[in-house]
């Protein structure tokens, strides 16, 4: 199946200007032309679909073109960005354990609280 941008934005519920961007970039081929229009194939939705999934990961676009380089550079680009999702785990799970704490709190200025001061010194 062909599409024009317009089906493939309405396909992938993705801009036609980020679609144009993306090929601009180089994360997504250069579509075939017809009349000047660009065609898109079925490929084209899949590939979309994957660009969003890794943005939603939390990756750059910087980051998603590593995946389209040779091995090596994909695999250190995997293993920096593991790195920085363990750390923004961590980073989470202390601002939960923190506002948990603040929801049963009863001092007036969380910040004179001892337990809430222990959790961030243990930090």
């Amino acid at each position: 199946m062909v599409m024009t941008i317009g089906q493939l934005s309405e396909a992938t519920g993705v801009p036609a200007s980020a679609i144009r961007f993306w090929e601009r970039h180089g994360l997504l081929p250069p579509p075939a032309r017809q009349s000047g229009q660009r065609r898109y194939d079925s490929d084209a939705a899949e590939r979309i679909v994957v660009l969003r999934k890794y943005q939603q990961a939390g990756l750059t676009l910087s980051e998603v073109k590593e995946f389209q380089r040779d091995q090596p550079h994909r695999q250190a680009m995997i293993r920096a960005k593991i790195t920085e999702i363990e750390q923004r785990m961590v980073d989470l799970h202390h601002a939960t354990q923190l506002l948990e704490h603040a929801l049963k709190c009863s001092a007036k200025d969380i910040v004179t609280c001892p337990k809430f001061r222990e959790l961030t010194a243990r930090w």
